[in-house]
């Protein structure tokens, strides 16, 4: 049971792993791979898909300060995300964003859809860790109603108590996820700033 138990672990946290790994490359298939959590739409003024393609690189690539971006000019897309560096100094959550911006041109300017993906694990686990959280919180309930301890005084005393218990964790967990995703969205909305910068500056940028 032990080896059986270290297994599952093992393949779980492999799974997780690769699931990252797929989410920040930058090929065309994982461009889009990912759990959608947001949207925004804006508009790059003066700027033809022509004009944009000359910006990037001939493999599509364009270094930014604080990313990098590529163009799929196939498919009119933009994928986006922040710089990953394995000794990064800073604060990383467990829900990072990435973006993928589909072009539409709009006369002498193009129509941008940005949508904002995290990894489906981040997303899956999330959603798991807040479920199990409130099934075992409604069962504790039900198991004590079930064998007559809210009759007593020291029954509803341990109801609430757990109830109150659940909502600590519920409401701790919704504050770390906003917190991470607001976080991770400044990241991501710094290097999209960027990358705006470049297509309306008028000049092609080195990468």
């Amino acid at each position: 049971m032990i080896f059986a138990g270290l297994f599952a672990g093992a393949l779980c946290l492999g799974l997780i792993l690769g699931d990252w790994l797929y989410f920040v490359r930058l090929t065309p298939d994982a461009s889009r791979y990912g759990c959608g959590v947001a949207r925004t739409h804006d508009r790059f003024t003066h700027t033809t898909m022509k004009q944009l393609a000359d910006r990037f690189d001939a493999g599509g690539f364009l270094t930014l300060p604080h990313g990098t971006a590529r163009f799929y000019q196939d498919l009119n897309q933009i994928v986006i995300r922040q710089k990953y560096r394995l000794f990064a100094i800073g604060f990383r959550t467990l829900w990072p964003l990435k973006g993928l911006i589909s072009l539409s041109p709009e006369g002498d300017a193009l129509g941008v859809l940005c949508r904002k993906l995290t990894p489906w694990s981040s997303a899956l686990l999330t959603g798991i860790w807040f479920v199990l959280v409130a099934v075992g919180t409604v069962g504790a309930l039900i198991s004590l109603f079930v064998e007559g301890e809210m009759a007593a005084l020291g029954g509803v005393v341990l109801a609430l108590g757990i109830v109150g218990l659940g909502l600590v964790f519920l409401v701790s967990g919704a504050i770390t996820v906003v917190f991470a995703y607001r976080l991770e969205n400044a990241r991501l909305t710094t290097v999209y700033q960027e990358l705006r910068e470049v297509l309306e500056e008028g000049s092609p940028h080195d990468s």
